[in-house]
């Protein structure tokens, strides 16, 4: 099985507004070949928390095989969804939370197949932070977003 390294990012201007503007951004990179893909995309009416689920997504949709992922990202709330089995959670109680529907429950539904077919580990990095890759995946959210502002 073929081993991939995955930074992530997506980001939100005026997260929670009627209107806003949000990107998610990506690199995955072949340790052993040194080969890099990056790849990003804009959207209209969003929220942080669906650009940071939709940016893995993205990135594990790209892969043409089963591979093992090393999926770094900056948000908190989505390596915790992994990591402290709130997933595994929200899925035995039926995608609810508290009782009460599960936000984004199609992304997260959408994250748990991609994560059946390769074997993923999250890893939390610091954000705006010394890490190369982190740093150029929030460099292709907001290259993405000032883009598409340009067209609004």
């Amino acid at each position: 099985m073929k081993k991939v390294l995955l930074y992530t990012d997506g980001g939100c201007r005026g997260n929670q507004k009627r209107k806003n503007v949000g990107a998610i951004g990506g690199i995955l990179i072949h340790p052993k070949t040194g080969a890099e893909k990056e790849y990003s995309e804009a959207f209209k009416n969003t929220t942080n928390n669906k650009m940071e689920i939709l940016a893995v997504i993205r990135g594990l949709e790209l892969l043409k095989e089963p591979c093992e992922v090393d999926i770094y990202s900056d948000s908190a709330y989505l390596v915790n969804a992994i990591n402290q089995n709130w997933l595994k959670s929200w899925k035995k109680n039926k995608w609810t939370r508290k009782g009460k529907p599960l936000k984004n429950v199609d992304l997260w539904q959408k994250l748990d197949s991609l994560m059946q077919k390769h074997k993923t580990s999250f890893h939390k990095v610091k954000g705006h932070a010394n890490n190369e890759y982190n740093n150029i995946a929030d460099d292709l959210v907001n290259d993405a977003m000032d883009e598409m502002e340009d067209q609004l």
